[in-house]
């Protein structure tokens, strides 16, 4: 009986461990995540979509293989930059204009210490 309460137990503290970081332990979205979050506020096509979501797939690839390296996080930046560039280099004039909005409200969001999520509706 002491065994099973024990590996209750166990799993109960893992579980929550890994609740607690978010699942991934990244705390960023997916990239099939953002891009449908961009889909629905930005109305991109499909082959946007597309595009987008390989330019997001390289750069999780990227900042992953860099914190994995031991990097800190002001080695993101440029990596971060340069994926907002393509990202906006895909979208219309229209899309990008909204989508620079959205970049600048959740910056000021994130240095009033809301985080960077949207808020809800």
């Amino acid at each position: 009986m002491k065994k099973i309460m024990l590996i209750c137990m166990l799993l109960l503290g893992v579980s929550a461990v890994s609740r607690a970081q978010g699942g991934s332990g990244r705390g960023m979205m997916s990239p099939a995540d953002r891009v449908k979050a961009l889909k629905e506020s930005l109305k991109l096509t499909d082959d946007q979509a597309t595009k987008i979501t390989a330019i997001y797939e390289a750069q999780t690839k990227q900042i992953d293989s860099l914190r994995n390296a031991g990097g800190d996080r002001s080695a993101f930046r440029p990596i971060m930059q340069a994926t907002n560039e393509k990202v906006k280099a895909i979208l219309t004039a229209e899309q990008a204009a909204a989508w620079q909005k959205e970049m600048d409200e959740r910056r000021a969001r994130m240095q009033q210490g809301g985080g960077g999520a949207p808020p809800q509706k």
